[in-house]
């Protein structure tokens, strides 16, 4: 067989190679180190993975392109599962209200929030959304991001805005180097003419709204915000449940601000991935321990929000929940798309090892989208997703925090980004 590109002298290759499913306990630790590292790629896919040379079996060709990894990390590409990627406008107005302690619910029923957020997506136009969200996943690209996940969530009853959400992630699916993979959030807050009547517009969600997205195939996922004075308990298990009945895998925003018991309906209706989690009581982690359920951890939202409070991360991994990492990009609660910053607070402040880190960055990342037997690890018959940093370990990119150590990215075996900056 003979290999398209060679990366080959690689100091440190995290392959995190084991078995395809979400990696729990001291699993989460095991990242495959190779000294010497060396890898073949063949069109899209990797074909071969060790230490040293090429056996012979992998041959080179006249155009086979070889990258010097000497002085460099290679890992999986970066798994982004959990963002609001296609949105209008900006709030940064409401960075004075956070500094003087004002809590998000309060912004919220001010009118602030996501509503301000609704709209500016509503007078958007599909072509504005569009090249705002690809700027965006130009710039997770470089920071070593390759699949990402994207709600909708700013149309709300306006479902005209919703579909408009979901078909611009369907576009940049097609268009843009990053996968993405999108999600139904339409029951992201209650639109403020529901306010006295949430039972209409939950009605609207699952009779209307559930079916056509389904019938379109424009989500895989179906996602609720669960909250005080959002969506309740029972309300978004009617939801999930719905989506489930229509194909839409489901995944829930879990008691992010209060213990609502968000954790323990993720168990029990068997979501994907509760996230957030940041008030999730002992009870939910062992639930959601015993039924599989991924903890999907947003510490830059807990770090902008000034919560003083962040999930619970290494409570999760010793009860044996696996725990994967994202941004949750948004304009609001975490307007970031560096993944890598993401990865150092979980460190830093959550005390995640950097091993549980790049473990929750890549394959339970992957686990959280249903793709760890394409992504999320660098194994021969994998999809060649990979960032090569420019970095002596990995302990040092968390460490040395806020820059970006991306030297470049490969996507489906193709190099589409380099550190000069440009996008390939």
């Amino acid at each position: 067989m003979k290999a398209d590109l060679v990366i080959k002298n690689i100091d440190n290759l995290l392959t995190l190679k084991g078995p395809n499913r979400p990696r729990i306990k001291e699993e989460m630790k095991e990242v495959g180190l190779i000294k010497n590292g060396i890898i073949a790629i063949k069109n899209d896919k990797i074909i071969y993975v060790g230490k040293g040379e090429l056996p012979d079996d992998i041959k080179r060709h006249e155009n086979t392109v070889f990258i010097d990894g000497k002085g460099k990390i290679v890992t999986p590409g970066l798994v982004d599962s959990h963002t609001h990627l296609v949105h209008g406008g900006s709030r940064e107005n409401e960075l004075a209200m956070k500094l003087k302690g004002v809590p998000y619910l309060d912004i919220l029923e001010a009118g602030g929030g996501i509503h301000s957020t609704v709209e500016a997506t509503k007078n958007s136009k599909f072509e504005q959304l569009y090249e705002k969200a690809s700027r965006s996943l130009d710039t997770m690209l470089e920071f070593g991001v390759t699949t990402v996940e994207a709600k909708s969530g700013y149309g709300l009853d306006d479902f005209n805005t919703e579909i408009k959400q979901l078909e611009v992630a369907n576009k940049l699916n097609k268009d843009h180097h990053i996968d993405v993979i999108s999600t139904f959030l339409g029951a992201h807050a209650i639109p403020s003419k529901y306010k006295e009547n949430s039972r209409e517009f939950v009605d609207i969600i699952i009779n209307d709204m559930i079916p056509e997205v389904a019938n379109r195939k424009l989500a895989k996922f179906c996602d609720v915000f669960c909250e005080k004075g959002v969506f309740t308990i029972e309300e978004t298990r009617e939801i999930l449940e719905t989506g489930l009945k229509y194909g839409l895998l489901p995944k829930v925003h879990a008691d992010e601000i209060e213990p609502l018991g968000g954790a323990e309906l993720a168990a029990e209706i068997g979501c994907v991935t509760a996230d957030h989690l940041v008030a999730a009581s002992d009870r939910g982690i062992k639930m959601m321990a015993e039924k599989g359920v991924i903890a999907n951890l947003l510490p830059g939202t807990s770090f902008n929000l000034q919560a003083n409070k962040f999930a619970e991360s290494k409570k999760m991994i010793k009860e044996g929940v696996p725990v994967a990492l994202s941004t949750d990009y948004n304009p609001g609660s975490c307007p970031t798309e560096n993944m890598q910053l993401i990865m150092s607070f979980a460190s830093i402040i959550m005390k995640m090892t950097p091993e549980e880190v790049i473990t929750g960055a890549t394959i339970n990342g992957a686990a959280s989208l249903k793709l760890e037997d394409r992504i999320g690890s660098i194994e021969s018959g994998k999809n060649a997703d990979l960032v090569i940093f420019d970095a002596p370990n990995f302990e040092y990119i968390i460490y040395h925090y806020g820059i970006n150590h991306t030297d470049k990215v490969i996507k489906n075996g193709r190099i589409v980004f380099e550190k000069s900056g440009k996008i390939l």
